[in-house]
């Protein structure tokens, strides 16, 4: 899986669809509900399912990141999977505080 900045990848088993924003430092493999992702263009398989493990779901504008392997993701469009890397789940990036303007 070549995850380079700006490469597009989809679910094989939901609507998610990603957009690599940091490359990993490492190879990995980008999950989404349970299963490897898909590069943009290729055909999603018949009769996927997402892995009840892995259905808390992604939200559309959100950057998910590994701090362990330096991989930072924006999701383009939601899905009922949650993005993983190699099993490991990935968590949301919080938004930055801006300083008051007071």
């Amino acid at each position: 899986m070549d995850l380079k900045p700006g490469s597009r990848w989809k679910s094989a088993v939901c609507a998610t669809e990603v957009v690599v924003v940091r490359p990993p430092g490492a190879a990995v493999t980008l999950e989404c509900g349970g299963a490897p992702m898909l590069a943009a263009t290729a055909e999603r398989p018949a009769g996927g399912a997402v892995d009840p493990a892995h259905a808390g779901g992604s939200l559309m504008g959100k950057r998910y990141a590994d701090p362990e392997t330096g991989l930072e993701a924006l999701c383009a469009k939601p899905g009922e999977g949650s993005l993983s890397i190699d099993g490991r789940p990935l968590a949301a990036k919080d938004a930055k505080k801006l300083p008051s303007s007071d």
